[in-house]
């Protein structure tokens, strides 16, 4: 996939993001948004896609295990849509199963202190989402 994609973690509080490199090889996690409430939650992260200049925005939708969609992802599918209306660019969903626990997993492992984990867990779940999304995409 050519040009940026900018990942999102969409959350009830806060909405952790990524951002790839044009070449989709990097991922950056970015600055966590606080959510209070979908319509300015989205005009953010929109204007965060337009100043890092992603070419897509792919938003993680958290189904079950068994893959049906639970109240989290039919949230996550509205912000998806809200989100596209202020975007200029293509927004996609993509299966994040389990990227929150991985997330956290990860950090405890890594030695993070409880309340340092919370701020960086919506960053790394995003960036897990966008690691998902590019090692998904076909070779150009």
């Amino acid at each position: 996939m050519k040009g940026r994609v900018l990942a999102v973690d969409y959350g009830s509080r806060r909405i952790g993001l990524a951002l790839s490199d044009p070449t989709g090889t990097a991922t950056e996690p970015l600055p966590t948004v606080e959510r209070r409430g979908d319509d300015q939650a989205a005009r953010e992260v929109a204007e965060v896609a337009r100043q890092r200049g992603a070419r897509t925005v792919v938003v993680g939708l958290p189904l079950r295990l068994d893959g049906t969609e639970g109240p989290q992802a039919q949230a996550a599918r509205r912000f998806a849509l809200r989100l596209e209306q202020y975007a200029g660019v293509p927004v996609r969903l993509w299966d994040e199963r389990l990227t929150s626990v991985q997330a956290e997993r990860l950090l405890v492992d890594g030695g993070i202190r409880r309340a340092r984990r919370r701020l960086l867990r919506d960053q790394l779940s995003a960036a897990l989402l966008l690691r998902s999304f590019l090692e998904a995409q076909p070779d150009p």
